[in-house]
């Protein structure tokens, strides 16, 4: 047995009580603790309820100071932390429920009729999770092996079925290491936490990696431009996707004089693209970092702390991580060919919850792990996304990569923004469908011969879709599965 996740950060923390470490607007300034002393009170309270080691704890929380001190709770007892996105109904969430079997559930108060064995806690901290302050002495964290699993969180879900997959305290030690040292945080940051906190993105690359250094987290309960540039002057850091930079944009909400004290912005879970990346340079003088990740494996890539932050890619393998990039024969790709991304290393996974052959499936006959993202590779071994090995059309027996025509097109004056599919057709097999967002008075015809400029007849779309909104999931993925259900 060994030190867990809940050691780990405690470690790096405990001389540091009188810091705050959760900033709540409204809610003044949690010291560490604080929230360490919450927390051991909740470990208490679940452990109460039979929680411990080997079991699963399914969290349908909105988020909030009392919503984090909840999962580390959960890791000090030793349990499996299962959080679901507060959006998801009634049905789906049973779904989850019938699938990781957890020993308990902790959910808002007006959802706590749909499970049996539940505790309830709402965003102000109300609930029976927390009723009369629990009682109890707080507990403090039982020993884990390194391989038992910490948490498990289901895959986004935007091309099948969900997936749980099993995250050891290994795994996620080792990724918020490698970030704390990657992107220099340091105890006197602030972060603008503006991400949910039931997907990697918020919980472990923001929370994990800020508490590493002690460093003292802005929690916004949810992106709103106007609130988040009001929060950025005394912050130093920011992590987002594409949409928040976006809309900080189109709202005029940033400039160079509210983010000078900024010294990092961080984007990722969806691809940034150029031209977004160059305008919020021009805009505010900061180079967004880009970096790439994944539920299976936290953070893969970044590109640099110090150095060039090109955009368009997101970087090179993180320290302890070995990638290669294979083609659909299972031959090595040549540097600049597009090919599916492998990766091996301690921030892996353990594997899907109940489902061996999907874990077998995942990984080739040596242990890499297939990302299932086409990606190309230099000789310094800078990556760039190409697209999802799902998403390739093939079309006339051509493949077609929908990032390299979503390029194009965003890149047009007056294009929001786009989405390229494959849908059925007689003569080709698959057609190129593009969906797009732009202003009014937008012909499919000027698009067309637009893209036939710059890329070869065969990658330019037989259609032209005009929508208002790009269906998109919490993180600011797009779902393609809807816009194929949708194409008329």
């Amino acid at each position: 047995m060994s030190e867990g996740l809940a050691h780990r950060l405690r470690s790096s923390y405990h001389e540091a009580a009188t810091r705050v470490f959760l900033d709540v607007p409204g809610d003044g300034g949690w010291t560490y603790g604080q929230v360490d002393e919450l927390a051991g009170r909740i470990a208490a309270r679940l452990a109460g309820q039979g929680l411990g080691p080997g079991e699963r704890v399914v969290v349908q929380v909105d988020k909030s100071v009392q919503a984090v001190a909840l999962y580390l709770a959960c890791l000090r007892t030793g349990a499996t932390y299962v959080p679901l996105n507060p959006a998801y109904t009634r049905d789906e969430v049973a779904g989850f429920v019938a699938d990781a079997r957890p020993r308990l559930v902790v959910c808002h108060p007006e959802r706590a009729d749909e499970h049996r064995r539940v505790l309830t806690l709402a965003a102000d901290g109300s609930g029976t999770l927390l009723a009369g302050g629990t009682g109890l002495p707080p507990l403090d964290p039982v020993a884990v092996d390194p391989e038992d699993i910490a948490a498990m969180l289901y895959t986004s879900g935007t091309t099948g079925r969900s997936k749980g997959a099993m995250l050891s305290h290994r795994a996620l030690i080792a990724n918020a290491e490698v970030l704390n040292v990657a992107w220099g945080i340091r105890a006197d940051d602030v972060l603008v936490h503006v991400l949910p906190i039931f997907h990697t993105h918020g919980l472990f690359v923001a929370l994990n990696t800020l508490m590493l250094s002690a460093a003292s987290v802005r929690l916004l309960p949810r992106f709103d431009p106007a609130t988040v540039a009001a929060t950025l002057p005394g912050a130093t850091v920011m992590m987002g996707v594409p949409t928040h930079y976006g809309r900080l944009l189109a709202a005029a909400a940033v400039d160079r004089s509210s983010t000078a004290g900024m010294r990092l912005f961080v984007s990722g879970s969806a691809p940034l693209g150029r031209e977004a990346s160059d305008r919020f340079h021009h805009v505010t003088g900061h180079r967004i970092l880009e970096r790439y990740g994944m539920t299976e494996a936290g953070m893969i890539t970044s590109n640099p702390l110090e150095g060039d932050r090109i955009p368009g890619t997101v970087g090179f393998p993180l320290p302890g991580y070995t990638a290669r990039v294979r083609k659909d024969s299972g031959e090595p790709a040549a540097m600049e060919e597009p090919g599916i991304l492998e990766i091996t290393g301690p921030h892996l996974f353990s594997g899907y919850w109940g489902m061996p052959g999907a874990t077998a499936a995942a990984h080739t006959p040596d242990g890499y792990f297939r990302t299932g993202d086409v990606v190309t590779m230099d000789d310094a071994q800078r990556v760039t996304i190409v697209g999802r090995a799902s998403d390739v059309v093939i079309t006339g027996g051509l493949n077609v990569y929908p990032r390299e025509v979503e390029d194009v097109l965003d890149g047009l004056p007056g294009v929001v923004e786009s989405a390229v599919v494959g849908l059925p057709d007689v003569d080709l097999g698959e057609a190129v469908v593009a969906f797009v967002v732009a202003e009014r008075g937008f012909s499919a015809e000027t698009l067309r011969s637009a893209v036939r400029e710059q890329l070869a007849g065969f990658k330019c779309p037989k259609e032209f879709i005009f929508i208002e909104e790009l269906p998109r999931n919490a993180m600011g993925k797009i779902q393609k599965t809807k816009l194929r259900d949708a194409a008329p």
